[in-house]
């Protein structure tokens, strides 16, 4: 029986995505779980994941579209099976010639009028999702760019050197100013020796740049705008004794391989995990005028990615391992930077956690992730002088802060869940039994 595909909803305030290009072909066999096609929302591009399996019998969408959610984009069928009397496929055949004579939108008409710098490639040119989505946003001509990638194909870092060398080639060059007429001497008191200039009070001030907002930047904005206007948060900071967790993750890696190995991120994941068992209130939801408890503790990641940041979800995390979770994380990570998640990557969160600890960073605040009622903010673990039984001497601290949704819980809840983490994280073999 031919089963149709629709594009999916990737988040809660997802309403539509691009079909950046399609990855099996028409009358292609395509498997169970296997790529089918690559959509591109305001966070990222995503592959999506064929849940049928059988021939790709109709492509409902061409490449290149935006379609809204749940909107069918593709049959796949058994092999000879008829599709013609497919609702989808008779309504997709329908628009195709009244778009064809459909006189051009306001927007449309805005767009063909729109300043172009570089005149768009009509030809077909291989490139990585990421490349093309830069050389729109810059109006580059990709069939003007050197691809360095297999077979010629144009990847992120071919774009943004061909963004560069016009730069250097078009920079000022910098003339000397003309020197001013010496002073003449007076008899009673000789002029001072001028002052030699530093070099940089040559070089003139650069000239200000426009940058224009990228999708995902634009998305972040937006919701954060939302949650800061719409959310009242209330803060907590506490701060964790390490030095053990240090300690153990050491004796650990020694025993994994590189890939394998445990960060430090991957044992607050798994400590938060535990605690949000604690504490359903943390792992929940504001819906209208319910409060949704989340059976899963699915723990949300912050990972920074080419021109914002991007959440990728690690799915049951307290029921996992550390050797999972960290596999999982770093694996979910590598995709977010290179542009490739898959839908369940980003989806499904009902905890996060931004960890800065990496940059050097003491202790910051993090604005929650609607529709979740929490998110926990990690500094960097830093060896401090402490006072331990009256006496000052070395000790490994770290901060955290947790933000809540004050129409979810309180602050008592809230310290108690800290609480219920220094457990975990000041003695770290609880999270190995």
């Amino acid at each position: 029986m031919a089963e149709i595909v629709s594009m999916p909803k990737l988040g809660f305030d997802m309403a539509e995505g691009t079909l950046v290009r399609w990855v099996v072909q028409e009358g292609e066999p395509i498997q169970k779980g296997a790529v089918l096609a690559e959509i591109e929302t305001d966070k990222a591009t995503v592959e999506v994941e064929s849940t049928f399996e059988g021939i790709v019998a109709k492509h409902l969408v061409p490449a290149g579209e935006i379609v809204p959610v749940n909107t069918p984009i593709a049959v796949v069928a058994a092999p000879g099976e008829s599709i013609e009397n497919l609702p989808e496929v008779a309504g997709a055949a329908a628009e195709k010639p009244a778009a064809a004579n459909a006189e051009p939108t306001p927007a449309a008409m805005a767009t063909a009028a729109a300043p172009k710098t570089e005149d768009l490639p009509s030809g077909r040119v291989k490139a990585s999702p990421l490349a093309r989505r830069m050389a729109a946003e810059m109006r580059i001509n990709l069939q003007a760019v050197a691809g360095s990638g297999p077979g010629g194909r144009i990847t992120k870092r071919d774009v943004q050197a061909h963004l560069a060398a016009p730069a250097a080639t078009a920079a000022p060059t910098v003339k000397a100013a003309p020197s001013a007429p010496a002073a003449a001497p007076t008899a009673a008191k000789p002029a001072p020796a001028p002052i030699p200039l530093a070099p940089l009070a040559s070089i003139p001030t650069p000239a200000d740049e426009i940058v224009p907002l990228n999708r995902l930047r634009a998305a972040i904005g937006r919701r954060m705008v939302e949650a800061k206007q719409q959310v009242p948060h209330f803060y907590i900071t506490h701060e964790y004794d390490v030095a053990a967790l240090l300690d153990l993750r050491v004796q650990a890696n020694a025993l994994l391989p590189d890939e394998e190995k445990i960060s430090v991120n991957d044992f607050i994941i798994k400590a938060a995990a535990l605690a949000l068992r604690q504490f359903p209130n943390l792992n929940a939801s504001l819906q209208g005028d319910q409060i949704v408890r989340h059976g899963a503790v699915n723990i949300g990641v912050a990972v920074a990615v080419e021109g914002g940041l991007l959440t990728v979800v690690c799915r049951d995390a307290d029921r996992k391992p550390l050797r999972q979770i960290a596999v999982e994380v770093r694996s979910m990570a590598g995709r977010a930077r290179e542009g490739k998640v898959r839908p369940d990557d980003i989806e499904g969160s009902t905890f996060s956690i931004s960890n800065l600890g990496m940059f050097d960073v003491e202790h910051f605040i993090a604005i929650i992730n609607p529709p979740e009622a929490a998110i926990l903010a990690v500094g960097s673990g830093r060896q401090i002088p402490v006072v331990q039984d009256g006496q000052i001497q070395p000790g490994w601290r770290m901060k955290a802060t947790l933000s809540v949704d004050h129409r979810v819980s309180d602050g008592a809840e809230g310290a108690r869940f800290l609480q219920a983490l220094a457990a975990y994280l000041e003695q770290p073999l609880r999270l190995l039994v």
